[in-house]
């Protein structure tokens, strides 16, 4: 017995919303404050780029700090639809902490965003293999990556994993609700 899977819209919703996460600063000053503005939205992503540029160029920084605040940076010059910067401060906090899955996550939301689909499935399966933070949210982009990329199955078992790591997510459990499982 063969499961088929296939999608039950006959179109995909072009803007299909992509996952990210901030990264967290240990201790305070100005790289706390970027922390909080990618997290916490209470300013504009503009706002939120100066704190977080203030703090790369003023702040004594250790290195995982410093790719932490590069990659809020980057996070909200994606917010603002800046995605090259974004992609740029990515590449920089990749090279100071190459571990960092939450970097590649982020990445992988920047290139869905570009519509970069073979780029974005590379990162965000760096993303998985790395345990981003935010592993479910990896697990989301990978999906709409591999939609996009004709992988129906792939993306599928990947929205199921993003649901199954965060249970009653309803933007996953939307994505899901537009497929049919069928049996040969």
């Amino acid at each position: 017995m063969k499961k088929t899977i296939s999608l039950a819209a006959l179109a995909l919703v072009a803007a299909t919303p992509a996952a990210f996460a901030q990264v967290t600063i240990l201790g305070g000053g100005i790289a706390k404050e970027c922390f909080e503005a990618a997290k916490y939205e209470k300013l504009s992503p503009g706002e939120g780029e100066e704190i977080c540029t203030r703090a790369i160029e003023s702040e004594a920084l250790n290195p995982s700090n410093r790719a932490a605040t590069y990659t809020n940076r980057g996070v909200l010059r994606m917010r603002a639809g800046k995605y090259d910067k974004a992609l740029s401060d990515y590449e920089t906090a990749k090279k100071l902490k190459p571990e960092a899955g939450e970097v590649y996550l982020n990445e992988g939301a920047a290139y869905i965003f570009l519509k970069d689909y073979p780029e974005a499935l590379e990162a965000l399966t760096t993303a998985i293999g790395l345990q981003s933070s935010d592993i479910h949210a990896a697990y989301y982009n990978r999906a709409i990556a591999k939609e996009k990329l004709g992988d129906i199955q792939g993306a599928y078992l990947d929205f199921q994993k993003a649901v199954e790591l965060k249970p009653e997510w309803d933007l996953a459990e939307w994505q899901l609700s537009r497929f049919e499982v069928t049996t040969n």
